[in-house]
């Protein structure tokens, strides 16, 4: 999702990391291209090419879907791949790269690769972390002392100041629904969010990081074991950032309160097109409800529904 809200919304946002992600409409709007071509690619179902991912964003921007991709060129990426993910084979995020190797100059991208590393966010702040090279729930590993997040964080804004000892801001749940168009049932969103509020950002004036989760580490699934220990809330409490870490709820079919059948089971943003053909467009409800939750943070009009 970090790929589709930046490319999106790319007159806004200033870059994206990405941990074990793949290019724009990769799944092109279908389930199997999704667990092939951008997941365990092959010979007969490669991962996308620099020209079909041009050619998908240049026909979104014509038809006024996403932000002018020219304002990409301006951005900054953090990619993250392990040697050992079971999930996502690392030919996907090259793939990636190659697009933003494309656009930017090679000191504003950043690929990280650890050969011993599994399918998850690395962290040093869960102190109940997998193994390096594990590839299961919660997906949040321990890889020796390295930081994804602060790593992730300093190649996007610049020189950060040394991290907090224990992050002492504010953890806020929020009702993520009012900014949902529709209901957010229906776009496999939850009801409630959260966003981390350093105190030196009671009064206003921080940067913001949306930190996405990905698959099966929605609070359903692992409480706040993302919320709290992906290793960004300590960053930013020494770097004044605002995080907002938006939910998906999984959904296999129908479900209370909503008419829509939707197939979601392990509780993924939609990056194959589960909520509509606009998925990966700014008129897809979950990157619409995260644009009006980053509009509220910065106190600005668009953050009422």
């Amino acid at each position: 999702m970090a790929v589709q809200f930046e490319i999106a919304h790319s007159r806004t946002v200033k870059g994206a990391g990405i941990i074990a992600g793949g290019p724009f409409y990769c799944a092109e709007g279908k389930i199997a291209r999704a667990l092939a071509n951008c997941m365990a690619p092959s010979k007969d179902a490669p991962p996308p090419t620099l020209a079909d991912q041009q050619r998908a964003i240049n026909e979104a921007a014509k038809a006024g879907k996403i932000d002018p991709p020219e304002h990409l060129r301006r951005h900054r990426a953090w990619l993250f791949s392990g040697g050992r993910d079971q999930t996502v084979n690392p030919q996907v995020v090259d793939a990636l790269h190659a697009f933003y190797a494309s656009l930017l100059p090679g000191t504003a991208i950043r690929r990280e690769q650890l050969a011993d590393a599994g399918h998850a966010m690395v962290s040093v702040d869960d102190r109940q972390a997998n193994a390096c090279a594990t590839s299961e729930p919660p997906f949040i590993n321990r890889c020796r002392e390295f930081d994804a997040a602060g790593q992730l964080l300093e190649h996007l804004i610049g020189p950060l100041q040394p991290k907090a000892r224990a992050a002492d801001g504010e953890l806020l749940a929020f009702a993520q629904a009012e900014f949902v168009p529709g209901r957010a049932i229906d776009a496999s969103m939850a009801d409630e969010a959260y966003a981390y509020i350093p105190k030196s950002c009671r009064a206003g004036g921080c940067r913001i990081h949306v930190a996405f989760h990905g698959c099966r580490q929605t609070t359903k699934d692992i409480g706040r074991r993302f919320v709290e220990g992906a290793g960004y809330n300590a960053w930013a409490d020494s770097n004044r950032i605002a995080v907002l870490y938006p939910q998906i709820v999984p959904r296999s079919g129908p479900a209370l309160g909503s008419w829509k059948v939707v197939m979601n089971p392990k509780g993924c943003w939609d990056w194959w097109g589960y909520t509509g053909s606009d998925y990966q467009t700014r008129e897809a409800p979950q990157i619409k409800a995260v644009r009006r939750m980053i509009d509220r943070l910065q106190g600005k009009p668009g953050g009422n529904p």
